[in-house]
């Protein structure tokens, strides 16, 4: 179900890299600032999303959208198409604040999209799983085409490349839903990637991507026909795992050369670490994030170099 998304989509810039919130905060800013990109690891009761993240950026005005398209992801998962304010930007990785009418609690949910998508078409997408957190609730329950929200961009958790960045391989962990920053970052990736090969040149550093990607069974791994199709387009540069824990039925043979069965396993990652090269982004349950940094950690890669978003 959608209804034409491109009612602001006039007028933005094509300078896709670098087109997030703030002024030339590039990969090297993120990499030298670790208390912007690394959250306290304690247990910590449960709060809400603007309890949880009032240390973290924001901006500070809200931009009135509209839903514009409504998508069946899984069983469990609705994603958005959402047609949003030209002022409204975003960098890879960073999540908004989304403000329903005539409702108190806030949501907080991270990008799917890139920001090639928001440049192209005027759009965002957001992938929300059901629960019965209010603004999930009413995306799953009450949420139609033509339904009006206002949002602002948070967080600071997000790559943003810039030319005069050094190279860096992109290590991408994701659990269940905390896929939707990851794949925002692999998506900007590829564009980066496509913008390098139209110009006949190397204008960004891009190294290698390899995504490590976990979920209940296959039909809960949210963006795998599109993640497949970019390890294909650049099969130099993006590779994937896809980690299957409870999967009760035959694996199709288009996504057998990818799927392990189980969870992520240690030396997986510890193969994938070069602690000169490797910036490493990890989204899902707290204890695997928790779990996962201190193995990153005793396989030498430097704590800055690991950047994380815990999800409840």
């Amino acid at each position: 179900m959608s209804v034409p998304c491109l009612r602001w989509a006039v007028g933005r810039s094509l300078n896709l890299p670098g087109a997030g919130t703030g002024s030339g905060t590039g990969l090297l800013w993120l990499l030298g600032s670790r208390t912007t990109t690394r959250r306290d690891m304690s247990s910590r009761r449960k709060m809400d999303h603007l309890e949880r993240t009032a240390s973290n950026y924001r901006q500070n005005g809200l931009y009135p959208a509209h839903v514009c398209g409504i998508i069946k992801e899984s069983e469990t998962v609705k994603r958005l198409r959402i047609s949003v304010h030209p002022d409204f930007l975003f960098k890879a990785g960073q999540w908004v604040d989304f403000f329903i009418p005539g409702m108190e609690k806030v949501g907080g949910f991270s990008m799917c999209s890139g920001p090639g998508l928001l440049q192209r078409e005027g759009v965002i997408e957001l992938a929300v799983k059901y629960s019965k957190h209010p603004p999930a609730h009413w995306i799953h329950t009450v949420c139609t085409v033509g339904s009006r929200v206002d949002m602002r961009v948070g967080g600071d958790f997000f790559f943003d490349p810039s030319p005069s960045d050094p190279s860096v391989d992109l290590l991408l962990v994701a659990g269940g839903v905390g896929i939707n920053p990851l794949y925002s970052i692999l998506l900007h990736t590829a564009d980066v990637l496509r913008l390098n090969r139209a110009s006949g040149s190397r204008n960004y550093n891009i190294g290698s991507a390899h995504l490590c990607y976990s979920a209940k069974n296959i039909q809960e791994l949210l963006f795998k026909h599109s993640i497949i199709e970019i390890c294909r387009e650049f099969p130099d540069k993006f590779s994937c795992d896809f980690h299957v824990t409870n999967q009760d039925s035959e694996v199709d043979p288009h996504f057998q050369p990818f799927v392990k069965s189980g969870r992520i396993k240690e030396e997986e990652l510890q193969a994938r670490v070069d602690p000169q090269r490797t910036l490493c982004y990890l989204c899902g349950p707290p204890p695997m994030i928790e779990a996962m940094s201190k193995s990153l950690k005793d396989f030498g890669l430097p704590k800055d170099r690991i950047i994380f978003e815990k999800w409840w």
